[in-house]
């Protein structure tokens, strides 16, 4: 990168920054203390998730793994179950991953495991992209690297006046190009927070705050009338469905029957009740598991919606009087709600196991929910 940008970047970045420091934000639990640990972790926290909803997890995250050594020592449970709630769980997959590769590349007698402090080396680890590795490296090591994250892709299209749809490749070389000529040799990491910020807070996906824009003069946008045009918008996709009975067997303790998802996936390495597809009706599945059912309750299917696709979730909740000996192995586990045991849910389980909060008294088989019988006879 050119260290002596243009007149017209000096211009950008000197107008950014001067809003920043009479409008930012400073106040965020990652601002507060800015080591490279603590703005990784915010900056994967924070992809395609607001501010507003990291803070807490962010807040529990550190107290629980205040460093890198502490995460890449923790099992991936314990990540999960911090996780949990938070979506998009191959972020917290994927940084307990890096962590580990972290510390295993620390030499002997080393106290904190350094820190890789290049583009090439963050952008190896797990999970850390471009603009990931950008914001580390400007935020916390002071570097002139630039970021390229949702909300710069929205602040650079308008003042630049990109009409290419973010994603496309000749738009996200465009954009890299611009975001690398703004970024000044001097405070990269403040203007890094600044731009993020502005686009956040000021130039919004809608009702941008315009009339008090501190570029406004030269923005693309603003002079042609089409903030609301800028960024173009992704093609739209239809959703599809895909339906599912998820089974939640209850023993007489109370607990529940909970199988590990596949590594890969958007649930990978959380726990969830079994899942089978639809045509996997409930008598079929009590022959197939050979349970003894004492009964039953099958509340309303309901929709569990991703990125890409819905889940329809047809749910069955099934009290037996034994556990099945096919739960033995690695697996599965039975899972006491509200026992303390920290693992990672998945949305559905979560939502099945507060269901039985709601109405299934898991304690007493004879109250709760309604259910005929579907099992064996005693």
């Amino acid at each position: 990168m050119d260290p002596h940008p243009s007149p017209v970047d000096a211009w950008f970045a000197d107008r950014l920054l001067a809003w920043f420091d009479e409008h930012g934000r400073r106040d965020l639990p990652w601002q507060v203390e800015k080591t490279p640990y603590r703005v990784w972790v915010s900056e994967v926290m924070l992809q395609q998730t607001q501010v507003t909803t990291v803070v807490p997890y962010f807040e529990r995250f550190m107290r629980r793994f205040p460093d890198v050594r502490s995460l890449a020592g923790a099992e991936l449970d314990e990540v999960l179950h911090l996780w949990t709630g938070l979506g998009y769980y191959a972020r917290g997959r994927n940084l307990h991953a890096a962590a580990r590769q972290i510390v295993a590349a620390a030499l002997p007698g080393d106290g904190e495991a350094p820190f890789p402090d290049t583009l090439e080396t963050l952008t190896a680890l797990p999970g850390i992209g471009r603009s990931t590795a950008g914001a580390v490296l400007s935020i916390a090591f002071r570097k002139p690297v630039p970021i390229l994250d949702a909300n710069v892709r929205r602040v650079l299209c308008r003042f630049h006046g990109v009409a290419g749809p973010p994603g496309e490749p000749a738009t996200e070389t465009a954009l890299w190009s611009f975001a690398e000529g703004h970024t000044p040799a001097d405070r990269p990491g403040d203007y890094t927070q600044a731009i993020m910020d502005f686009g956040a807070t000021h130039c919004r996906r809608s009702a941008p705050a315009c009339g008090a824009c501190p570029v406004r003069a030269r923005c693309a946008a603003f002079a042609n009338g089409m903030q609301d045009r800028l960024p173009a918008p992704a093609p739209r996709k239809d959703r599809p469905a895909r339906a599912v009975r998820v089974f939640v067997l209850i023993d007489p303790d109370g607990a529940c029957l909970l199988e590990r998802r596949d590594a890969a996936g958007v649930w990978g390495g959380l726990w969830s009740p079994v899942e089978r597809p639809f045509d996997k009706d409930v008598r079929s599945f009590v022959r197939e598991w050979d349970i003894d059912v004492e009964r039953s309750a099958v509340p309303p299917p309901f929709r569990h919606s991703f990125t890409h696709f819905h889940l329809d979730v047809a749910p069955h909740y099934l009290w037996v009087r034994r556990r099945p000996p096919a739960t033995e192995d690695g697996r599965f586990t039975w899972y006491q709600p509200g026992g303390g045991r920290e693992i990672g849910l998945s949305g559905v389980a979560r939502r099945l196991l507060a269901g039985l909060d709601l109405g299934l008294d898991l304690a007493h088989p004879s109250g709760g929910a309604s259910g005929k019988s579907v099992g064996k006879s005693p």
